[in-house]
């Protein structure tokens, strides 16, 4: 190729903007991912969090059961021994315990179901952000060919991926559908 053929050809490449269009796009695209990423990795803390948070209110459930069941032998000793004070006292104290227990449990079963939520939330980030790795390797691929085709599939990837992204973490029964 002669030197003028190349000027030529560097000038038309210059002329068209394909590249400095896609590479826009993929900064675009790399500045969601960069959100959705940090968010799922915020959501899967948050999971974590709360199913601690379950576990440390089951580990206080069984704490007060046991409580309950050692004051109804209590109970049930003192009765068979004829002390009624005592036995009325324990008594007193089962009852105490065993509602205690109701209130523990369900703030327990919420503090799970809040889990789930955030895992839910978590798992449609995760999602988004497949989508968009993926759109910046089709951007990548379409400087490499340098066919429009390419790009607008990333266009689409990364749109699909901020979609699943907002809309799951919006609206996490989607993700039940999903995993059913």
């Amino acid at each position: 190729m002669s030197v003028e053929e190349e000027l030529q050809e560097s000038i038309e490449k210059a002329k068209d903007p394909f590249d400095k269009h896609v590479a826009a796009t993929m900064a675009i695209i790399a500045a969601c991912l960069a959100v959705v990423a940090v968010a799922g990795h915020l959501m899967t803390t948050e999971e974590l969090l709360e199913q601690q948070k379950a576990s440390d209110q089951w580990s206080y459930y069984q704490a007060k059961s046991i409580r309950r069941y050692q004051s109804e032998v209590a109970r049930d000793l003192f009765a068979g021994m004829k002390l009624t004070d005592q036995s009325t006292l324990y008594q007193k104290n089962a009852d105490k315990y065993r509602k205690d227990d109701e209130d523990i449990q369900k703030e327990a079963q919420g503090l799970e179901q809040e889990s789930h939520l955030r895992g839910r939330q978590a798992l449609g980030f995760h999602f988004g952000e497949v989508f968009l790795e993926f759109s910046i390797v089709l951007s990548s691929l379409a400087i490499l060919a340098r066919r429009k085709l390419l790009w607008y599939v990333s266009i689409v990837s990364g749109a699909i991926g901020i979609v699943l992204a907002v809309t799951i973490y919006n609206a996490p029964s989607i993700v039940e559908k999903f995993q059913q």
